[in-house]
């Protein structure tokens, strides 16, 4: 099973990043899922819109569900030139502390994201 990336493709930061990723992505090794879009697919993973809008969701290829850097972590094992970096993350011990900092982030974005009232689809 390839593993899924579950991305908020409106964002545009997030856009401009997983570009880059399915980019590299050549051999199509992720399946690559814009959640402003494809909705179904996230009912049929077990997950909301809600929760995948305010942090990154992957599910890898044994079909485990993983949150913000373990998420990163799951598409950084598949692309070349990534690789080095979930080895290093994982050699130096980081996925805890860079996780608090991915969620400080990502609820600062959310935030953002929806300052004005978010007119998002709603669960």
């Amino acid at each position: 099973m390839r593993p899924k990336l579950f991305y908020d493709g409106g964002c545009p930061l997030c856009r401009k990043e997983i570009n880059h990723y399915i980019k590299i992505d050549r051999d199509k090794r992720i399946e690559w899922i814009d959640i402003t879009r494809e909705q179904a697919l996230l009912a049929a993973q077990g997950l909301s819109f809600s929760e995948t809008m305010r942090l990154i969701h992957a599910v890898d290829s044994t079909g485990e569900r993983r949150i913000g850097v373990p998420a990163f972590l799951v598409i950084w094992d598949q692309l070349p030139g990534y690789r080095w970096l979930a080895r290093a993350v994982r050699a130096t011990r980081t996925t805890g502390p860079l996780n608090w900092l991915y969620y400080k982030f990502a609820n600062w974005r959310y935030a953002r994201r929806c300052k004005e009232g978010c007119a998002l689809p709603r669960d």
